[in-house]
């Protein structure tokens, strides 16, 4: 069974990187047993929560049985994802999983997936940054798993490099900014180099061709003092070429992403949630307008759509479900606004009804009362009379 390493900068459970997960799925062989190391999070009261819907991403979109383990002797595909860096590596310090880890790099055996706090762990050294950036520790690093050492890489890895949540400051380089990251480069190892990877991102090696890859939405930035190569997705080279790029001495030879066929444009990429629920709340806005009630409900069953897809993502990045949950409410008390001006202009209230109601008992179906609810109070104010029969839901245009 060929191995490969795979470091992704976040979205791990999310369907950004699902065909990235099915790729090194399909490289396994029948029978073979994935397990999920849930340390880096361990320490959380809803670990359990993570675990599961971990297991259901996986299971279900990418057609893996995963088990929840606490080592990785014997497993074919590892996983560990969002948490603490710190915490993780204290633990497999302790428990010799750090030396499993390793091994299994230095074997070119297995499937090995770190992604967002465990991509942190897998250099040299590591970005503390629960420490750093939640409890104002002075920057530092922490000694790292340094599983690339035996591909010949003297790097750290930083996940969610083009981390944007902080608004007005920077959260670029995994919470650190670059005044932080700047001062922590001096203190690295000489010749040590930064490896960045953007949030929704993986850098793929095939460890027994030597061979790497850039893939997901996003790139792989190599980073030394005074320079800087970036790796857009798509870009494929090897572990030779990262190899100098890491020491400094290719960047004028770094191969381009690779080409698609004439006339087939490129590769599309899988939107985040935070992106298709700015387009959902777009044409929502737009079809109320019109009023064109149909449409703005259209925008909200495919708001609930993407909600549902993203459901399992166990590392919310900015514009989570919760957020988009928040939105969908929002909408949904909107919804009943265009009755009322509706009425009032004398323009019939069915076309604009009908759609909402419908609405209304898809959500009865599924369970999602509360928002079935607030759809009903909604149409109340906008002057429509919701009343549930035997015979189903009749409305009247309140006086």
């Amino acid at each position: 069974m060929p191995g490969s390493l795979v470091l992704m900068g976040s979205g791990e459970t999310s369907p950004t990187m699902v065909e990235i997960h099915r790729a090194a799925a399909r490289t396994l062989r029948p029978g073979a047993r994935a397990v999920l190391l849930d340390t880096p999070y361990a320490f959380q009261e809803n670990r359990a929560d993570i675990s599961a819907r971990a297991c259901r991403y996986f299971a279900r979109s990418v057609g893996l049985d995963v088990e929840v383990a606490a080592g990785v002797t014997g497993a074919d595909w590892v996983f560990s994802g969002p948490g603490s860096p710190t915490y993780a590596l204290d633990r497999w310090a302790a428990s010799g999983v750090a030396g499993d880890l390793r091994a299994r790099v230095r074997a070119r055996q297995g499937v090995t997936v770190l992604a967002s706090a465990a991509a942190c762990t897998a250099g040299l050294a590591t970005v503390p940054v629960y420490e750093i950036y939640k409890v104002g520790a002075d920057p530092h690093w922490r000694e790292g798993l340094d599983l690339l050492e035996p591909l010949g890489l003297r790097a750290v890895v930083i996940p969610h490099f083009d981390n944007a949540e902080g608004g007005t400051h920077d959260t670029r380089y995994c919470y650190l900014g670059e005044r932080r990251l700047s001062r922590m480069e001096c203190e690295l190892p000489p010749g040590t180099a930064v490896l960045g990877l953007d949030e929704h991102t993986a850098l793929v090696i095939d460890l027994d061709g030597e061979s790497a890859h850039v893939a997901g939405r996003g790139g792989l930035t190599v980073r030394r003092p005074g320079s800087r190569v970036v790796l857009p997705a798509g870009t494929r080279t090897d572990l030779a070429e990262l190899r100098r790029l890491a020491e400094g001495r290719g960047g004028a030879t770094v191969p381009q992403p690779s080409t698609r066929p004439a006339g087939s444009g490129p590769a599309p990429a899988e939107a985040t949630l935070e992106e298709t629920a700015r387009a959902c709340e777009k044409l929502f806005n737009a079809a109320v307008a019109e009023p064109d009630m149909v449409a703005a409900a259209q925008a909200v069953l495919d708001l609930e759509t993407e909600i549902v897809k993203w459901a399992a993502d166990t590392e919310e990045d900015s514009g989570g479900v919760d957020q988009a949950r928040e939105l969908m409410r929002l909408l949904i008390a909107r919804l009943g606004e265009p009755a009322s001006t509706a009425r009032l202009r004398s323009l019939g209230l069915r076309a604009l009804v009908e759609p909402l109601l419908a609405l209304r008992a898809r959500l009865r179906d599924e369970g999602r009362y509360e928002l079935a609810d607030t759809l009903r109070a909604a149409l109340l104010e906008g002057g429509v009379v919701v009343e549930d029969t035997p015979d189903g839901p009749r409305w009247t245009a309140a006086s």
